[in-house]
C-alpha cells in the first residue's frame, strides 16, 4: 500500500512531464515551421544587396566637387595672388568610405493579374561640409512598382505596362557610362534622382513608350534666390518627360526623349526704398510692391544609343541639347530678357534659357580585367534672345547659372581611361580623369557668353577604388 501511495504521484508527475515535453515539441515544431516560412518568404520576395567602397583621390587643382571632393565637376579658374602665383593650383588628396551602399529589391507579389514590387536604397554620402564632419545615412531611391503583363495587342504581340511611384533616377539620367567616379559622367550626362510617377509601356519586343511627371528635391533649378525647389513649387506644374525606346535581341538600344519644365523665378516685385521717405539718406529697406506673373518654360531633348555584345563589350553614347537644365546638374541657367516695371506696367520679367550641348561616349571591354574609355564635351551656346544687364558689365545680377559651374565658362571636355580588376565580389579600380575648361573674363555679351580673355584650365585627377559587393 505504501508503495502504491508513492508510485501514484510519481506516475502523475511523469505523465505531466511527458505532456509538457509533447506540448514543447509542438511549440518548437510550430516555431520551426514559422521560421521556415519567413525564410522562404524572404527568399522568394526580398533581395538584399550593397557594397563597401573606399576611394583614394588626388587632384592637381582646386575644383568644384561634391561632398568630400568625390563627386567631381570641374576645375576652378585662376586666382592670382599679388606675387603672381595661381592660388588654385594646389595638390589635393582624399580617402573616404562614405559611398558604401545598402539596398533591397522587393518582387514577386501579385493580386490577380497585377504585379507589385519596390526598391529602397541608401548610402552614407551626406552630413559632411567639404571634407569635414561625420557621414550620415541618406535616401537614394525609394519607390514602388505596379505592373500588368501579357496585355493583348494585334496579332501575337503582347504589351506590358509598369508604373513607378517614388524617388528614382531621372529618366534622362538613368543611362550612364561605366566610369569609376561618382559623377557617372556628369556634367556631360544629366544626373538626378527625384520624386516621380513614371509609366513604361512595352509594345511588343522592340518598342517602349515612357512618360513621367517629376518633382524637384535634391537637384533643383537656380534663380534669384539661389538653387531652390520653390521655383517649381509655385510654378503649379510638375516637370514632364516623354521618351521612346527601340531595342533588339542583338544588343542594340536607342532612346529618344525630351524634358519640359515650367517654373516661376519670382512671385512678387520688390523695391529698395529709404526707411524714412522724408530722408533719402536713411537706412534702406526692401518693400514688397505687388504680385507678378513671371514664368520660364524650357525643353531639353536628348538621344541615347548603346550596343552590347555578350557581357564583355559595350559602346554607349548620349547627346543632350539643354535649355537651362541645371536641375539635372547640367552646366547652364537662364537670364532676364525684359523688365516690365515702369509706371503703369505689371512688374513682371521675361526670361530666356541659356542653351548648351552636352555629349559623351564610352567604350568598355573585358570581364576579369576590364578597360573603359570615356570622353565628354560641353559647349555653352548662350541665350537665343538678348539678355538685359549683361552687356559690358562685370556682374550679371539678372543672369543665373548652375551652382556647380561658372557663368564665364564657354566649353569643357573630359577624357577618362579606367581599368578594373574583378575577382569575384571584390573589385579594384584605377582611373585617370583629365578635365579641361575654357574660361573667359567675367564680362558677357548680350547673349550671356564670355568672349574676351579666353583661356584653358586643366585638372588631373587620379582615383583608386576598393569595393566589396554583397
Amino acid at each position: 500500500m505504501r508503495k502504491l501511495i508513492v508510485m501514484v504521484p510519481v506516475a502523475v508527475m511523469m505523465l505531466c512531464a511527458a505532456g509538457v515535453q509533447a506540448a514543447g515539441n509542438d511549440v518548437a515544431k510550430k516555431e520551426t515551421k514559422k521560421e521556415s516560412a519567413v525564410k522562404q518568404e524572404f527568399r522568394n520576395h526580398f533581395k538584399l544587396y550593397g557594397f563597401i567602397r573606399n576611394y583614394f583621390t588626388y587632384d592637381s587643382r582646386e575644383s568644384v566637387s561634391g561632398t568630400a571632393n568625390l563627386f567631381y565637376y570641374l576645375p576652378k579658374d585662376h586666382a592670382f595672388a599679388e606675387s603672381g602665383e595661381d592660388l588654385n593650383r594646389q595638390d589635393i588628396f582624399g580617402f573616404v568610405a562614405l559611398t558604401s551602399r545598402v539596398g533591397m529589391d522587393v518582387s514577386g507579389y501579385q493580386v490577380g493579374k497585377t504585379h507589385f514590387g519596390a526598391k529602397i536604397e541608401a548610402d552614407f554620402y551626406a552630413g559632411l561640409s567639404g571634407s569635414t564632419g561625420t557621414a550620415t545615412m541618406r535616401l537614394r531611391q525609394a519607390y514602388a512598382t505596379i505592373g500588368w503583363k501579357d496585355l493583348p495587342m494585334s496579332g501575337d504581340s503582347k504589351a506590358a505596362v509598369t508604373l513607378k511611384v517614388g524617388q528614382a533616377w531621372h529618366p534622362m539620367a538613368a543611362d550612364q557610362p561605366e566610369v569609376l567616379g561618382l559623377n557617372a559622367g556628369n556634367p556631360f550626362n544629366p544626373f538626378s534622382r527625384t520624386p516621380q510617377v513614371t509609366m513604361d509601356a512595352s509594345l511588343g519586343e522592340h518598342f517602349v513608350i515612357s512618360a513621367s511627371a517629376l518633382w524637384q528635391m535634391q537637384y533643383t533649378s537656380t534663380g534669384p534666390s539661389g538653387a531652390s525647389a520653390n521655383y517649381i513649387k509655385y510654378g503649379g506644374f510638375p516637370e514632364l518627360y516623354a521618351g521612346l525606346t527601340f531595342k533588339t535581341k542583338s544588343g542594340l538600344l536607342m532612346r529618344l526623349g525630351a524634358d519640359v519644365l515650367s517654373i516661376r523665378p519670382r512671385l512678387k516685385e520688390t523695391k529698395t526704398v529709404p526707411a524714412d521717405p522724408a530722408n533719402p539718406d536713411s537706412e534702406k529697406i526692401t518693400k514688397d510692391m505687388r504680385k507678378v506673373s513671371d514664368r520660364i518654360t524650357t525643353m531639353s531633348p536628348y538621344f541615347y544609343i548603346q550596343y552590347k555584345h555578350k557581357s564583355s563589350f559595350s559602346i554607349k553614347a548620349k547627346t543632350v541639347y539643354g535649355s537651362a537644365g541645371e536641375h539635372m546638374n547640367l552646366m547652364s541657367g537662364y537670364g532676364v530678357t525684359a523688365k516690365y516695371t515702369a509706371d503703369g506696367e505689371d512688374g513682371h520679367y521675361e526670361y530666356a534659357p541659356l542653351h548648351s550641348s552636352s555629349s559623351w561616349m564610352s567604350i568598355s571591354y573585358g570581364k576579369k580585367v576590364q578597360g573603359v574609355l570615356f570622353a565628354g564635351y560641353y559647349k555653352n551656346l548662350g541665350a537665343s534672345e538678348k539678355l538685359v544687364n549683361t552687356n559690358g558689365v562685370t556682374s550679371a545680377s539678372d543672369f543665373w547659372f548652375s551652382k556647380n559651374g561658372f557663368q564665364n565658362m564657354t566649353q569643357m571636355y573630359r577624357i577618362t581611361p579606367t581599368v578594373y580588376y574583378n575577382l569575384g565580389k571584390f573589385v579594384l579600380g584605377l582611373e585617370y580623369e583629365m578635365t579641361s575648361v575654357e574660361y573667359g573674363d567675367k564680362k558677357y555679351n548680350a547673349y550671356g557668353l564670355a568672349t574676351e580673355g579666353l583661356h584653358w584650365i586643366t585638372n588631373h585627377r587620379v582615383q583608386l577604388m576598393f569595393k566589396f559587393n554583397f
